[in-house]
């Protein structure tokens, strides 16, 4: 592949900034191989022609950090992702410190974002309507507002409607609610926004086994935030790329999903 100009600089500052954290990805620590970088950034410069040739200025935007085929789930982690007035594509998304429970808000370009040692190279996202872009980007530009739903405890499978842990999916959806009514200044509130709009959670069915095995051996593991007759029922329900995708296109808040694989 040929890797133009705009993009040698993508390579060093990925390699150099190596953020030790993670969201929908593996947080095993490697070094970083030639191939994998070359295909991260042609998926980046794809990515770059893509959304530009669908005139969009926001969008939501997933990558398929890990294999959750078990779950019946294709991709792992999402951003907002939004094209600024020089015409560079940021996103802004919730990454935790690997092995911790701790995650904070990041904004990245797509070489970063694609450089994250994904499990697939794929990628996919959903173009909002034109009043629901409008409203995102203008959130995305402003450090208070995007920032308004964060909270920083951490767990990968936090109770889609709980506030003692958020995940990276949950805070993407419920900074949407903030960005679609103005009047919402908790996450309690956020969540009833998306109750009334109909968003259903995925349901994964995890042992009290497995649940067990990652709570001991993962800080950003925690079960304990989901209603007990659902856990010992096996029934977690958690915010996925998969329903956010769906759920998008039956609220009639976006266009049906765009997939791009090397």
């Amino acid at each position: 592949m040929k890797i133009t100009t705009r993009w040698l600089a993508v390579i060093g500052a990925a390699l150099v900034l190596s953020l030790p954290a993670h969201a929908g990805r593996s947080c095993e620590t490697k070094p970083p191989e030639a191939n994998r970088i070359e295909k991260g950034l042609t998926l980046a410069e794809r990515t770059h022609a893509a959304l530009n040739a669908s005139g969009a200025k926001v969008v939501m935007l997933a990558r398929a950090g890990q294999d959750l085929s078990k779950y019946g789930l294709h991709y792992s982690h999402l951003g907002w992702a939004y094209k600024t007035v020089n015409g560079q594509w940021l996103i802004v998304h919730k990454l935790n410190g690997c092995g911790t429970s701790d995650a904070s808000i990041y904004r990245q370009g797509l070489g970063e974002f694609f450089l994250d040692d994904p499990y697939r190279f794929e990628t996919a996202w959903v173009v909002p309507t034109a009043d629901v872009q409008d409203k995102l980007l203008a959130l995305l530009q402003d450090g208070t507002r995007l920032t308004a739903m964060h909270s920083k405890p951490y767990s990968v499978v936090s109770y889609a409607w709980a506030t003692k842990y958020q995940q990276s999916n949950q805070w993407a959806l419920e900074t949407l609610a903030v960005a679609m009514d103005g009047n919402i200044r908790t996450r309690e509130q956020a969540q009833a926004w998306l109750k009334y709009k109909n968003y259903q959670p995925s349901v994964l069915k995890i042992s009290p086994l497995t649940r067990l095995g990652g709570r001991m051996t993962s800080a950003n593991i925690a079960f304990d935030d989901h209603p007990n007759e659902k856990r010992f029922a096996d029934q977690i329900e958690t915010i996925t790329v998969d329903s956010m995708f769906s759920w998008m296109v039956r609220a009639n808040l976006g266009a049906a999903p765009v997939s791009l694989r090397l």
